[in-house]
């Protein structure tokens, strides 16, 4: 199955995403679903396929960096293949049976079509991840579904979520899981915590630009000054 992720990644090397094989992987599943034209989970695997592969502009910088879902500029989103994507899953999902794909694509089709991270329609993206962790019980949904939580409820809510996941040997090793601590941890204002997740997730990582981009987040959080106490207010 596909990684239920906001955002794919190549796992391993000096480049955050695989052009090449994210346009035949589409051309391919463009194949599929042509011949299959009233299968749901061929629509939606398509349209999450698209709906990933519209951000893609926008999650690297000029040097190659990795920039979060929060900070991409959605001007550069492929509003083509967001409409296709969007027009896929939503005659999909009315003639089920509902399974993960056409699911993932709805939340990918969430985040597309909202205007910021602000603006986004969190509590439904919440139940998404619900639905689709009673059909595939992955950890990584459960980890997606923590964070959100966390937008939702608040972190102290995403972070009680993930401490779940922490003895989950499925997880063991991965970076995903401090990441997202680290996340919430920051959310949260607890700078510390945030800093040594954010280092742990680097060292999990085999993708440069997810190392250079847990590495920065780390230390820019490391050269913030220290929050200054409020001074006692004098006894009346």
């Amino acid at each position: 199955m596909v990684r239920s992720c906001e955002e794919q990644t190549s796992t391993t090397g000096p480049d955050l995403r695989r052009i090449d094989l994210a346009a035949e992987a589409i051309r391919l599943t463009r194949s599929l679903h042509a011949l299959l034209p009233d299968d749901s989970e061929s629509a939606g695997l398509l349209a999450l396929m698209l709906l990933t592969e519209a951000r893609g502009p926008a999650r690297t910088g000029p040097s190659g960096e990795l920039i979060s879902l929060a900070d991409q500029d959605r001007c550069r989103w492929d509003t083509a293949a967001i409409a296709e994507g969007v027009a896929l899953v939503t005659r999909a999902l009315p003639r089920g049976p509902v399974g993960p794909y056409q699911v993932q694509a709805a939340i990918a089709a969430v985040h597309d079509e909202a205007t910021s991270t602000e603006q986004t329609d969190w509590p439904q993206i919440l139940a998404l991840y619900e639905v689709l962790e009673r059909l595939v019980g992955s950890p990584v949904v459960a980890l997606n579904r923590a964070v959100a939580t966390a937008m939702v409820h608040g972190p102290a809510a995403g972070l009680a979520a993930l401490a779940a996941l922490a003895d989950d040997p499925r997880l063991a090793g991965h970076h995903r899981l401090p990441a997202a601590r680290a996340h919430l941890h920051e959310m949260a204002g607890d700078r510390e915590r945030a800093i040594v997740d954010y280092r742990a997730a680097a060292a999990r990582t085999s993708s440069l630009p997810e190392q250079r981009y847990l590495t920065m987040r780390a230390a820019r959080l490391a050269a913030e000054p220290a929050p200054v106490a409020p001074e006692p207010k004098p006894e009346a």
